[in-house]
């Protein structure tokens, strides 16, 4: 592991439709603790054929070290070598020839925040951004101010009123920077449920992958 880039030499985990005859991608980013490998097995409860799944490993499953409404500095540089990591698995979900369109963010927890932030920083049209219990990063008070245009791509966020990792405060800052950058928005907020992954989500995934897939 380098010191200056953490995550610089794990792998990329791949699974279903080869690069040439994909008709989109998922890449789908573990939280805390997880791997990859754990995250191609979720895909299975919403995807279907013609899809590639691609999902990049942390080193020592943890993508940065410190909660992710942590001042930023303390999160590097692990933050900006999964950014650069992360960028790797979009590339791998493009090897085929796919456009942005059809390749479809999913990220839980950790996870989620990375996904967030990666597009946050660079935004275009993907076929769509799904935030498992995440939002932006960096501490209380930090002004998101993101300039671009996502150009409706559709975007959705869920968290519970009661996740001890998500204040729902961050959720709602995050809805507003991509309603901002003209995200075709869903914020679902579930009431009592802990951090997890719940059943409107992956019935929004497949539905998702339906309509990037016609």
């Amino acid at each position: 592991m380098s010191q200056t880039d953490p995550h610089g030499t794990q792998p990329i985990r791949t699974a279903g439709a080869s690069p040439e005859d994909a008709d989109a991608a998922v890449v789908l980013v573990h939280g805390r603790g997880a791997r990859a490998d754990g995250m191609l097995q979720f895909a299975r409860e919403f995807g279907r054929e013609g899809v590639r799944y691609v999902a990049p490993q942390a080193e020592r499953g943890t993508w940065y070290p410190n909660r992710f409404v942590a001042p930023i500095e303390r999160n590097q540089p692990h933050l900006d070598s999964a950014l650069a990591h992360l960028g790797r698995a979009v590339d791998e979900a493009r090897s085929g020839g796919l456009a942005s369109e059809r390749i479809v963010l999913v990220g839980f927890s950790q996870g989620a925040c990375l996904v967030s932030e990666f597009v946050a920083r660079d935004p275009r049209r993907y076929g769509g951004l799904v935030l498992l219990s995440g939002g932006l990063i960096g501490e209380d008070g930090t002004e998101f101010d993101h300039q671009g245009d996502v150009e409706g791509m559709p975007f959705f966020l869920g968290v519970s009123d009661d996740d001890p990792h998500i204040p729902m405060s961050r959720a709602e800052e995050t809805v507003e920077v991509f309603e901002r950058l003209g995200a075709d928005v869903r914020f679902d907020r579930y009431e009592g449920r802990g951090h997890g992954i719940f059943e409107e989500e992956i019935e929004y995934l497949g539905a998702l992958l339906e309509r990037v897939t016609r």
